[in-house]
């Protein structure tokens, strides 16, 4: 899969579980662009597993790991390329 399959599939995902993000900018601050909080980007990567059949570690479950959605893409593109 590629990183243009994964934006689409993830743009699905982010306006399911943050509906407050009407309009997925990849390189956005998401904190700062869409206040979005720690539990919602863990409610998004539980559903980003479930889609893409990857696992994130405790670790990864972090905000600050995440400061766009394109580091989100970056990371599942990773997992999927192992």
């Amino acid at each position: 899969m590629d990183k243009d399959q994964i934006e689409k599939k993830l743009a699905d995902l982010i306006t399911e579980v943050m509906p407050e993000v009407e309009e997925v900018d990849y390189n956005a601050l998401i904190e700062q662009e869409y206040g979005v909080n720690s539990v919602s980007i863990i409610r998004l990567i539980v559903e980003t597993e479930n889609e893409f059949n990857v696992k994130f570690t405790d670790y990864e479950l972090a905000l600050d790991n995440y400061a766009t959605f394109m580091d989100l893409v970056d990371r599942i593109y990773e997992k999927l390329d192992v």
